[in-house]
């Protein structure tokens, strides 16, 4: 496909493509979709080598959340039966961050619903995150608290925070469909605000909800704007209970292609294997790792995830290596200042493995649209629980 060649070389050259190449990529059929990840595999291995970066949730506040977001396990009204608990402790946390840490995570992740930290949160969270700093040098921590007030931003980066992550979710568009009690512009403030105080900026989309073309399109164009240095691309997870839990969408093919669209539109920016790839993936996993180059270790918030094992050897055998703590995600020169390790100068993507967590669940169905909530492991272990995290 002409197509394709013309978005290597632009992938090359940082240029993202257009709206209607953009389109395209998620059109294009079955059939062609190996050649669109090989297309996109050769920007990705551009920029970022053979590496993954591994990233670990931990979940410092589950549930007794007012916000009403349609895809959300944690939602105002939710029935789902997952875990519920207040603020964890900065040593409970830290032991939990340390499990994946051990594991070969190189970027702890404390997320904690609700829709926004009042300051004595902040306090809180800042405490968590000197905890975890002290026990694990070199250690990337990102905080997503949800909406952000004034000077939020900046007290969090005082405490060692490295990146924000608030994630638009989907187009502008659309988001009324989805939530009621927050809108887009008030998503894309946060992300401004972490960003103006040197926050490492995350953010990213969920697919999946029933949205169209244009939609993920316009989302993902949105968060160009953003500039973030990450962005995760999670596929829904339809938990009973919720309103979107017998939306089931997509196709492992279908998710291939807006990843490669995501690569894209971001050549040089972490695109991130998020929330929902065991279910929608399932046996296409590795052919992500081609476009994608970071993933999520073990359970997700309120969900679990594959097995620990099976991610290092499908990362082995996929021909990929595991990025190591001394180095540098990002290509130098999107590196920002306050990231203190130097960008590695030999171009060597030779890093070290480690082990992981979680059970996967069992193979989901294809985009039939009939809810299968069986397929949808409840996590009952770890933060917020008397049982340990697997590592």
């Amino acid at each position: 496909m002409d197509l394709l060649n013309t978005l290597v070389d632009k992938g090359l050259r940082r240029q993202p493509p257009t709206r209607e190449e953009a389109l395209a990529v998620l059109g294009a059929s079955d059939a062609e979709t190996l050649d669109v990840v090989a297309a996109a595999g050769r920007v990705r291995n551009h920029w970022f080598g053979r590496r993954v970066k591994l990233n670990y949730l931990v979940n410092l506040k589950s549930g007794l959340c007012p916000e009403d977001c349609s895809y959300c396990s944690q939602r105002l009204g939710s029935s789902t039966g997952i875990l519920k608990y207040s603020w964890l402790k900065p040593e409970e946390a830290a032991a939990v961050a340390c499990a994946g840490v051990a594991g070969g995570a190189k970027r702890v992740c404390l997320v904690a619903s609700g829709r926004g930290p009042t300051d004595r949160d902040v306090e809180r969270v800042s405490k968590t995150i000197a905890a975890i700093k002290e026990q694990n040098e070199g250690v990337e921590v990102c905080a997503c608290l949800g909406l952000l007030s004034e000077g939020q931003a900046g007290k969090l980066r005082e405490a060692g925070a490295d990146a924000y992550n608030h994630n638009l979710n989907t187009s502008e568009a659309t988001y009324g469909d989805i939530c009621t009690t927050h809108d887009f512009g008030d998503r894309v403030s946060t992300v401004q605000q972490a960003r103006a105080a040197g926050l490492s900026a995350c953010s990213g989309l969920i697919a999946g909800m029933g949205e169209s073309d244009e939609d993920l399109v316009d989302v993902v164009f949105a968060l160009r704007e953003l500039d973030p240095d990450s962005v995760p691309v999670n596929f829904l997870i339809p938990f009973e209970g919720t309103p979107l839990g017998s939306e089931w969408n997509l196709t492992p093919q279908r998710c291939l292609r807006i990843l490669a669209m995501t690569r894209f539109v971001f050549p040089d920016v972490e695109v991130r294997l998020a929330g929902g790839r065991e279910l929608h993936l399932r046996s296409l996993q590795p052919l992500a790792l081609h476009l994608a180059n970071s993933i999520f270790l073990g359970d997700y918030l309120t969900s679990e995830g594959q097995a620990g094992r099976a991610d290092l050897d499908m990362i082995a055998d996929a021909g990929f290596t595991v990025e190591g703590s001394d180095e540098v995600t990002l290509p130098p020169h999107r590196v920002s200042p306050h990231q203190v390790s130097p960008p590695r100068q030999d171009g060597d993507t030779q890093v070290a493995a480690g082990t992981a967590e979680g059970d996967a669940p069992a193979a989901a169905p294809g985009a039939t649209g009939v809810a299968r909530p069986d397929l949808v492991a409840v996590r009952r272990r770890g933060a917020g629980t008397d049982l340990a995290p697997n590592a």
